[in-house]
C-alpha cells in the first residue's frame, strides 16, 4: 500500500469538500475576519456544484478507508510501511481528516440553526 495513494485520497477529498462548501462557508469566514464586498455574492454560484463535490468528497474518502482498512498490505519486511505506528498514524490522520470534511460539508444544513 503506498502513502501516496492514501495522500492523494485525502487530499482530493478535502479539495471537493472545499468546493462543495464554497457557497456557504466561504462567505461566512470572509465576513467573520472582516471582508466584505460585492464579489462574496458571487460564491453562492457554486451551489448547483454542491451535490457532485460533496460526492467527490464521500467517493474519495470511501477510496481512503479502503485502502487502510480493506485492502490487504503488500509490504516488504524492513519498509516503512511494515511498521504498525505508520499504519496507526495514516488511520489517524484520515479519521481526523474524515471528521473535519463531513463538518465542513454540514455547515450548509446546520448554519440556520445557529443564527
Amino acid at each position: 500500500m503506498s502513502t501516496v495513494k492514501i495522500k492523494g485520497s485525502l487530499v482530493a477529498g478535502t479539495l471537493a469538500a472545499i468546493g462543495a462548501s464554497a457557497c456557504c462557508v466561504g462567505p461566512l469566514v470572509l465576513l467573520a475576519l472582516g471582508i466584505s464586498g460585492t464579489w462574496i455574492a458571487r460564491l453562492t454560484e457554486f451551489e448547483p456544484l454542491r451535490p457532485w463535490l460533496t460526492g467527490a468528497t464521500i467517493l474519495f474518502l470511501g477510496l481512503a478507508f479502503q485502502r487502510l482498512y480493506l485492502r490487504p498490505r503488500s509490504c516488504e519486511p524492513g519498509s516503512t510501511c511494515a511498521t504498525p505506528a505508520v499504519l496507526r498514524r495514516q488511520r489517524l490522520l484520515f479519521w481526523f481528516t474524515a471528521l473535519s470534511l463531513l463538518a465542513l460539508l454540514s455547515v450548509p444544513w446546520v448554519a440556520p440553526y445557529l443564527l
